[in-house]
């Protein structure tokens, strides 16, 4: 299970070195995803969770957002689809909305993860 991704191009990088190596083969690799509530939570992030990047455009796009917390929810529901659709070897997300339990069953519905994915 992976940190929270926000960078999904430096995600797909790893994860071509994943694929070359077959290790997508071996184990199941779950994309961890979370939604922000405000552009302050993002840029707190880029600044100082060790491990986590958090691009520019996605802290702007969150504090130009009209309502920012409804932009979060979809920027997350984004970045689901967009590893379903275009990152091979993941197995699946682990959605993780920090102290915002209650946007995860929208979350699961509107990224396509509900009914569950039949291969």
């Amino acid at each position: 299970q992976t940190q929270c991704i926000f960078d999904m191009e430096r995600f797909e990088r790893f994860m071509e070195m994943v694929r070359e190596r077959g290790i997508d083969q071996r184990v199941h690799i779950l994309a961890g995803v979370t939604p922000m509530k405000s552009w302050r939570a993002a840029k707190y992030i880029q600044n100082n969770v060790s491990g986590m990047i958090v691009p520019d455009d996605l802290v702007e796009r969150l504090k130009n957002a009209e309502d920012p917390k409804r932009e979060g929810v979809e920027i997350c529901i984004e970045q689901i689809k967009y590893i379903k659709e275009n990152i091979k070897g993941v197995h699946g997300v682990h959605v993780m909305a920090i102290a915002w339990e209650e946007v995860v069953p929208e979350i699961v519905e509107r990224s396509g993860l509900y009914p569950r994915p039949q291969k």
